[in-house]
């Protein structure tokens, strides 16, 4: 085993916890080799790795957050016109919430602000869909080639998204208390060490309490998809005999309401069942960009002619990125 194998597998992907786990329930008696033995295996284990993974990622991000606060997010992107702010505003959502109902305040303060329509959807697609956990968490998964290529695609919905809505001018689909708001410039607060200390162990806290049961939802659906539906019915409906696999996976992920750390338990157990690589990446783009509660959010903000525009080019990009991976799975995998 090499040093990055090493890595993904021991450090991101704790597969010493797994061997750890089965041993201990062994000990206490339980049957690894029946469904709900392994189960209970997969359950346990996915939940602590998750939540160490969360918790790390967390404090890391909301660290390098603290150098970013609205303001100063919004005065960077001021700087930049055309593709590049849009694509400076995409980047700068890797860096902001995990989830899109997070992201969507922020997105109604830059839009009030005065910066371009464009610029602002690239971040609202960019934040909860290609954070830097989603990166971690992929790379403890699928490896590091589908890692990064999930997230350079994802960063190309959010600046073609962008574009695209720019280009439509629909500057008069944004709500009137949003258009008509003043930008109010505060005065930017130095933090010390021990402040972004204190900041990323309270994001820690605060987060984890708002995604915990997201993530034992998510746990759950894998465990029960892992063990319990047989591969053959995974294989019929999103594995290579169903070329309409992406197109359902993605349909199905927009009434959900999680985060990548939900996400992630399901399509783990949807991949070791045999469904298309472009069909789990699909289904999680869908979930973390188009979930209900946060469309439901955005309806406050903008118009149905924007706010139908804004889902028809995330879908459109997301099914498109879908077949996109499931063409090269074989060079990934």
């Amino acid at each position: 085993m090499n040093v990055w194998d090493f890595i993904q597998n021991q450090i991101f992907g704790m597969k010493w916890l797994h061997v750890v786990l089965g041993k201990l329930l062994t000990v206490l008696h339980v049957d690894l080799s029946t469904k709900l033995g392994a189960s209970l295996h997969f359950f346990i284990y996915d939940i602590i790795k998750i939540s160490v993974l969360l918790c790390v990622l967390i404090f890391i991000i909301s660290y390098i957050q603290s150098f970013f606060p609205p303001e100063r997010s919004r005065r960077i992107l001021g700087r930049f016109t055309g593709i590049w702010g849009r694509v400076i505003a995409a980047l700068l959502g890797t860096v902001t919430p995990f989830c899109s109902c997070s992201s969507i305040p922020l997105f109604m303060g830059f839009t009030a602000a005065g910066l371009p329509l464009g610029v602002t959807f690239s971040f609202l697609i960019s934040s909860p869909m290609v954070d830097l956990g989603s990166l971690v968490l992929l790379m403890s998964i699928f490896g590091l080639k589908i890692a990064v290529v999930y997230v350079l695609l994802g960063l190309v919905i959010a600046v073609a998204g962008g574009t695209i809505i720019e280009k439509l001018h629909m500057e008069n689909q944004v709500a009137d208390f949003i258009r008509n708001a003043k930008a109010i410039e505060l005065p930017q607060e130095e933090l010390t060490v021990k402040d972004r200390l204190k900041y990323s162990w309270e994001q820690v806290a605060g987060t984890f309490r708002k995604v915990i049961l997201y993530i034992l939802i998510g746990v759950g659906i894998g465990a029960v998809i892992h063990n319990w539906i047989p591969e053959e019915v995974i294989i019929k409906f999103l594995g290579t005999g169903n070329p309409l696999g992406v197109i359902i996976a993605t349909i199905a992920g927009v009434p959900m309401y999680a985060d990548i750390f939900g996400c992630i338990p399901i399509a783990e157990a949807l991949l070791s069942k045999g469904a298309r690589l472009g069909v789990v990446l699909a289904f999680m783009m869908g979930v973390t960009t188009l979930s209900l509660p946060s469309m439901i959010m955005l309806k406050k903000a903008i118009k149905n002619k924007l706010l139908g525009t804004f889902i028809a080019v995330c879908v459109a990009g997301i099914i498109l990125v879908g077949y996109f991976f499931n063409a090269i799975q074989f060079l990934l995998v």
